[in-house]
């Protein structure tokens, strides 16, 4: 029977973390994300080197579609739809993911730079190791709220998109589409993350394409 250790091992094999996990119907769900290896690895693939559009999607679904079959398990994806797999509410019933106080889902060892590249549908149970409590818990300063240049990013109001976008649109925005966004940078569970600022700029131009 295949279990944690295993999958997190193929995982990292593939640059790819396993981010949670949570039990759904007598079955797992496996809820997989980047690795510091995942930008180096994806520059090389072949979803990148041929130009195409949605490189970073395609490459998801070959390796996470290679990965579930070598271990048993149903792809699932974030995209694709509509309509759309519950990869939000996954995340925060794995216990590994919670709300910010911006708003924004916050993990514990990706920070406010968590992404989910995929899933992998065990129809067992799978072991899950414990989990723990949000970082923001022990993070008193809390920079994540008064980074953001345009005060977006709120709990209580929500994500101000206009505002985001219309800051993007000025000189003064280049840094946040070069390095990321400002907001999520300050986490200091995401400046361990180690994430290459190059991905973040790719992400953030598909985000905000002008």
């Amino acid at each position: 029977m295949t279990d944690y250790a295993a999958i997190a091992l193929a995982a990292q094999a593939a640059a790819l973390d396993v981010m949670g996990g949570v039990r759904e119907d007598g079955g797992t769900i496996v809820l997989l994300g980047p690795s510091q290896g995942f930008w180096p690895l994806l520059k090389k693939a072949p979803e990148w080197l041929d130009g195409e559009a949605d490189p970073v999607d395609r490459w998801s679904r070959r390796v996470i579609g290679d990965l579930a079959a070598a271990l048993g398990a149903e792809p699932l994806f974030p995209f694709g739809g509509p309509p759309y797999l519950p990869f939000l509410r996954w995340a925060m019933a794995s216990g590994r993911a919670w709300q910010s106080p911006a708003g924004m889902l916050v993990h514990d060892t990706a920070g406010l730079m968590v992404s989910y590249r995929g899933a992998l549908r065990f129809t067992q149970t799978i072991m899950l190791p414990k989990t723990g409590v949000s970082p923001c818990v022990t993070c008193p300063a809390q920079p994540c709220m008064t980074a953001c240049p345009v005060d977006a990013l709120s709990a209580e109001r929500g994500y101000d998109v206009t505002a985001c976008h219309t800051f993007l649109d000025t000189p003064a925005g280049d840094d946040c589409l070069s390095q990321g966004c400002k907001a999520r940078r300050a986490c200091p569970v995401s400046q361990k993350y180690g994430r290459d600022p190059a991905q973040s700029a790719f992400h953030m131009s598909y985000f905000h394409k002008r």
